[in-house]
């Protein structure tokens, strides 16, 4: 009996294949009917969400590019103002060192003027002092010879005779 199984299953008789055909058949029209098209349309789902995904990362990709050289043309726009700022303020800077300085120099001059007035000014006094002091000394010295030479009558006689030789009266 083995040896009948055995070939019964080598030699399969034609109602098996009909049937196993006719299952199969009928298989295939129940899957094609009810399985196959969810799973194509979930398979066409799918590549449609990874199109998507993959168009979406390309345009991040170029959206990061162009947010790149826009940050990179805001940070150099920024650096060239930096520099723009930084040379404003050199020569604000250098305005007023040299309006300082100009200013300075003119003070310097008004006060030398001032001490010089003042200098010449003191000068002169001490000049005018010393002349009005030179002449009380002149008068007061004078004064002491004369009531020195006078104090007698021919003395004054004979100093009034030399005085009037001296002066001509054309």
């Amino acid at each position: 009996m083995s040896l009948f199984i055995l070939a019964s299953l080598i030699d399969p008789a034609i109602g098996l294949i009909f049937w196993t055909t006719i299952t199969f058949l009928l298989l295939l029209v129940l899957l094609g009917k009810f399985a196959w098209k969810p799973i194509l349309t979930a398979i066409k789902t799918r590549e449609k969400g990874i199109e998507d995904a993959l168009s979406s990362a390309q345009s991040a990709l170029n959206d990061m590019r162009e947010l790149k050289s826009s940050n990179e043309k805001i940070l150099n726009e920024a650096r060239a103002e930096r520099d723009t700022m930084l040379k404003e303020a050199r020569d604000i800077k250098e305005g007023i060192l040299a309006e300082a300085k100009t200013k300075a120099t003119s003070e310097a001059e008004r006060i030398m003027k001032t001490a010089r007035e003042q200098i010449n000014n003191e000068k002169n006094a001490a000049i005018s002092d010393l002349k009005n002091q030179v002449a009380k000394l002149s008068i007061d010295i004078a004064e002491k010879i004369l009531k020195s030479d006078l104090s007698s009558d021919e003395k004054q006689k004979a100093l009034v005779s030399n005085l009037m030789k001296d002066v001509n009266l054309n």
